[in-house]
């Protein structure tokens, strides 16, 4: 792995990103697609905080978690058989919640005696609070708030460290994290909850700093571009990507493997239910991330930069510059190579001319001899 990092950041080794932009924007269109067919056909799934529902509290000291979760959710299918139930939940050694989708009144007291009768506990240790959706509202406004004042904090930090050329290259990759991420939420079905709604902000973070790792070193390699004439911009940008490929990828495992041990292991194995939603957003926001910064902002950045009449033109310097050699090898010299213009090519075999005098008539005196 060390050899082929190596051979990346020398240029020995490369992987076309850059020149096959094409193929980066159309996947990025096909998932621009996908999300918002997935968004308008099937929808979010709001958890109960979005919802409004009921939520059951009895004391810790109840039974194990696993035991008491089973006996509330019997207790509310007994009187609701399609109640959407939340996975319980153990705050501290105090009390274990599950929350429900919404019930009546009389429904909510019968599952309250029945909880207190299988669990022998007095009624007065079992509560029934009703969740009001308004929490969930102002959980997603004050985020969406976040959400604007991050971006623009963002963009006016990218344009005086970088340019507005990679400012806009990266908020349209962070950008795409997001859509990208819903998608997958619309299409799997996830429930959405405040958990995620946070995760979503923190899943930002990560994105950018990516982002900023790639950039930094496309800027360094394109430093005085213009002045060169055997390197564009977009083949620059590419050496970039690659000398920090391997350094992305190995930052997106360091970032995943807790990630995932607070997906699989946390909510999966030991069954905290709050750990599922944001671990969830943040293993699959994280993995997006890591492509959008490789596959997805540097192509974006080289389009940008190539609309500007200094990088296109000397692009095409650069392209003209090598074209002529290819020119010439195929045999279709220029008008003046060696002697003067009009005259024709020497034959085969034939002895060199020397001078300026390598364009006189035959009937001269013959070059270089002396009376």
């Amino acid at each position: 792995m060390s050899g082929l990092a190596s051979r990346l950041y020398s240029g020995e080794a490369g992987f076309q990103i850059v020149g096959k932009r094409k193929l980066w924007f159309g996947v990025a269109g096909g998932v621009l697609l996908v999300a918002i067919l997935a968004m308008s056909l099937i929808g979010f799934k709001p958890g109960i905080e979005f919802e409004g529902g009921n939520e059951f509290t009895v004391p810790a000291s109840a039974g194990q978690l696993a035991d008491v979760e089973k006996v509330i959710d019997d207790a509310i299918l007994s009187v609701q058989p399609d109640a959407t139930l939340v996975p319980a939940q153990q705050v501290g050694n105090a009390a274990i919640t599950v929350r429900s989708s919404s019930l009546s009144d009389e429904q909510t007291d019968t599952v309250r005696a029945k909880i207190a009768a299988d669990l022998k506990l007095d009624a007065d240790n079992v509560t029934g609070n009703r969740v009001s959706q308004a929490w969930g509202a102002q959980v997603t406004e004050q985020a969406l708030i976040g959400l604007a004042l991050f971006v623009v904090v963002v963009t006016i930090y990218l344009v005086i460290r970088f340019e507005w050329q990679m400012a806009a290259a990266a908020v349209a990759s962070l950008a795409f994290d997001l859509v990208a991420t819903a998608a997958v939420y619309a299409l799997v079905g996830f429930e959405v909850t405040p958990s995620t709604v946070i995760g979503f902000l923190t899943i930002l973070g990560f994105a950018l700093y990516d982002v900023v790792v790639v950039f930094d070193k496309v800027q360094e390699n394109t430093r005085g571009i213009t002045g060169s004439s055997t390197t564009t911009y977009a083949e620059a940008a590419n050496l970039a990507l690659n000398q920090t490929f391997m350094r992305s990828i190995n930052t997106a495992l360091v970032a995943l493997l807790p990630v995932g041990g607070l997906l699989f292991i946390g909510a999966g194995l030991l069954g905290a239910g709050t750990l599922k939603d944001l671990g969830l957003v943040l293993f699959i926001g994280m993995g997006t991330a890591v492509y959008s910064s490789l596959f997805f902002a540097t192509p974006v950045l080289v389009w940008l930069k190539e609309k500007d009449p200094k990088i296109a033109n000397h692009t095409a310097r650069v392209l003209a510059r090598r074209a002529t050699p290819a020119k010439s090898a195929s045999g279709d010299l220029p008008a003046q190579v060696g002697a003067g213009a009009g005259s024709a090519a020497p034959k085969a075999g034939a002895k060199p001319t020397v001078g300026a005098k390598a364009g006189r008539p035959a009937g001269g005196r013959p070059a270089g001899k002396r009376r």
